[in-house]
């Protein structure tokens, strides 16, 4: 089976990692497009993460782990969720000069096809780095980094700043403080989708969120959505949420996520699919590569989050950010095997009805991958 969209056939490439690519824009490209289909930037981590402990750490004892990982993070997450999507994603970061940084820089670039050309290394700094450990469905991690030095020339928002055109660009807000490149984007023509971190301040206003006036969509879960606007309930803080942004989406966890369009009007919810999750790192930032994928192909909103939910769902089963984040193998392998098993939901296989049209046969390869080797250690595997 070819893959299709109902305007013609997707084409099927090969990326990386050696698997069937999709490409979800083709049909919407053209001679006039900018270079990259997403832009974003932010802080690059080495992350060492742990897995199979039966419990968080004791203190004053030692803990063994029946697994772990290396990979970046941080921002790579988000960056590896979207190319392995199908996105050509341009990533603006800086790159320490030992060998973490030089680790990330290759996975990325070299094995994720992630355009760096506005990316720096910086002599003399060194790499930030995040260890995670994952127990009982939930993380505990412990980072070390510095900010890079001023002299660090990449598009992170100083005063030189200038963001390559992109259709779109994800950006972390950050409360109190606003990022120069967002603006700059934004008037490009640029669609900006937005998350948020926890406000350590504690004021939880909107108003202390300047950059919000640019974006197009804006994803907190269920806990800041209801902070930010005081609303009682998740689905009414969405609501509240798009008199600041066109489409406000709050992801609820285990219960899925909810989206509402001001511009048309429209709301969407769907339920999260249950899974044993192995470690929940990046599952975030997957959800939002996933929509901003689906909405940079002009999908139906259900069919966004259905989509956003399905490649989370697909990440926790794995260790890891970026090594987790599914691609169009995976999507299809799973695609597939829902459909085998007896007894299975109707309504629940027509709410992914869609997958039909994008997943091609050739990428219905077994699942899960192995994307990579658990070490810093070793070489990538080809």
């Amino acid at each position: 089976m070819s893959a299709s969209n109902g305007k013609g056939p997707l084409p099927i490439t090969e990326g990386p990692e050696c698997q069937a690519q999709v490409d979800p824009l083709a049909a919407l490209r053209t001679p006039d497009d900018p270079p990259c289909d997403v832009y974003l930037t932010g802080t690059v981590f080495l992350d060492i993460i742990f897995t199979g402990l039966d419990s968080a750490p004791v203190r004053g004892t030692e803990s063994w782990a029946r697994g772990m990982g290396s990979s970046p993070g941080g921002v790579a997450n988000m960056a590896t969720a979207l190319a392995r999507l199908g996105l050509r994603t341009s990533l603006a970061a800086a790159f320490g000069d030992d060998h973490y940084g030089e680790y990330c820089w290759d996975a990325l670039e070299q094995g994720e096809g992630i355009d760096l050309s506005t990316s720096c290394t910086v002599p003399g700094w060194h790499s930030s780095v995040t260890v995670s450990m994952a127990y009982e469905g939930e993380r505990t991690m412990v980072s070390h980094g510095h900010e890079p030095p001023p002299e660090a020339v990449f598009n992170q928002g100083g005063p030189a700043d200038c963001p390559p055109p992109a259709r779109a660009a994800i950006a972390s807000l950050t409360p109190g403080k606003r990022a120069p490149w967002i603006a700059q984007a934004a008037h490009r023509g640029t669609r900006i989708f937005a998350d948020v971190g926890w406000d350590d301040t504690g004021a939880w206003d909107l108003a202390g969120l300047p950059d919000l006036e640019h974006c197009e969509a804006f994803l907190p879960n269920a806990e800041e959505a209801m902070r930010y606007t005081g609303a009682a309930t998740p689905r009414a803080a969405a609501h509240a949420l798009t008199e600041h942004v066109p489409l406000a989406v709050v992801t609820l966890g285990a219960e899925g996520a909810y989206a509402v369009d001001r511009r048309t009007g429209e709301t969407a919810e769907v339920p999260a699919i249950a899974v044993e999750a192995l470690d929940p790192t990046g599952a975030g930032d997957v959800f939002v590569a996933g929509f901003v994928t689906g909405t940079l192909a002009d999908w139906p909103l259900a069919d966004r989050l259905a989509f956003a939910g399905l490649t989370a769902a697909l990440s926790v089963q794995e260790f890891g950010g970026s090594l987790s984040a599914p691609g169009w193998s995976e999507i299809g392998a799973w695609w597939r095997r829902v459909q085998s098993v007896e007894g299975q939901d109707p309504a629940a296989l027509h709410r992914y009805a869609f997958l039909e049209s994008l997943v091609p046969e050739e990428a219905a390869r077994p699942w899960p991958l192995r994307r990579a080797v658990p070490t810093i250690g070793f070489g990538r595997l080809g």
